[in-house]
């Protein structure tokens, strides 16, 4: 059968094996709780990707030898994530259980759905050994060359199932300024101004709020007794007396004339004294008696 090799030039593009582990005997365990063969697929794209209608093969003359399955929602794969498949030859099993089994120095493949083009491959070391695993250095990085390609066996180099093959256990921006700022003194400064700057900005804008609900309220109020606000405004501006003014003629008209300026919407209420307190009358302790 003629394989095409244009492996990026159409089908799912950006579905790649991204780790493979021959021999299990302390790994990762399936869904029976057993140690098998697996193989680590990785969607490089930014956008889910399903991937029933693939095939995995360790046989380029027979390209359909496991086909993965068609109902399954598991087979969608989300963006930049991967799945894992187990190669016990057990496909019975479910979904992820593929129809054969690898050994080292074979070569695994993806087919696309047309059973002729290679999404990907890989030749697995013949010299691969127990409970360490063919990686590809970077996720998804490197194409179909062997280059990208390394060893790795659960030391400074992780064993990654169902994860990244590259593990970021530092932050670069957080150790420099760790080692900046030993003391903490420019992280409190920092925080501090933050929430000083907030609550500044919290004030401002409430006081903002309560003038223009103030104005707002006088306005309406001055509508509503037909007041226009152009008028006041052009009178506010006129020349008027005095307080000092005011009040002296106030207190003439006081002190001569026993009259004052005539007010507006004013209660006076004048306290009146009586003598007599309902505690102290003695109706009420008198019995009254029963009508018939």
């Amino acid at each position: 059968m003629a394989v095409s090799t244009a492996a990026f030039a159409q089908g799912r593009k950006g579905l790649y094996i991204n780790e493979v582990m021959v021999q299990n005997d302390s790994s990762v365990v399936d869904d029976y709780g057993l140690h098998h063969s697996w193989i680590e697929l990785y969607n490089s794209t930014h956008a889910s990707m399903e991937i029933s209608s693939v095939y995995l093969t360790n046989d380029s003359t027979k390209p359909t030898l496991y086909p993965v399955p068609l109902g399954d929602v598991n087979t969608e794969i989300p963006a930049l994530q991967h799945v894992l498949f187990w190669a016990d030859g057990e496909p019975n099993k479910g979904t992820f259980h593929v129809s054969f089994k690898i050994k080292p120095g074979e070569t695994l493949y993806i087919f696309d759905s047309d059973q002729k083009t290679i999404l990907d491959k890989v030749t697995i070391p013949a010299d691969l050994a127990a409970n360490t695993t063919f990686a590809r250095k970077a996720d998804g990085q490197g194409g179909m060359s062997q280059d990208a390609w390394e060893v790795r066996d659960g030391g400074d180099k992780y064993i990654t199932p169902s994860s990244n093959n590259i593990i970021v256990d530092t932050n670069t921006k957080v150790e420099s300024f760790r080692i900046l700022d030993k003391n903490g003194i420019v992280l409190t400064l920092m925080a501090m101004a933050i929430v000083f700057t907030a609550l500044l900005v919290l004030s401002l804008c409430f006081y903002a709020i309560s003038k223009v609900g103030s104005l707002v309220s006088l306005l309406n109020k001055m509508r509503s007794h037909g007041v226009d606000p152009k008028t006041i405004a052009e009178t506010e501006n006129l020349a008027h007396d005095s307080g000092e003014e005011i009040a002296a003629i106030v207190m003439a008209l006081h002190e001569h004339l026993n009259a004052h300026d005539q007010e507006n919407t004013i209660l006076t209420i004048n306290k009146v004294k009586k003598a007599y307190s309902p505690w102290s009358s003695k109706i009420y302790g008198l019995r009254e008696i029963p009508r018939r």
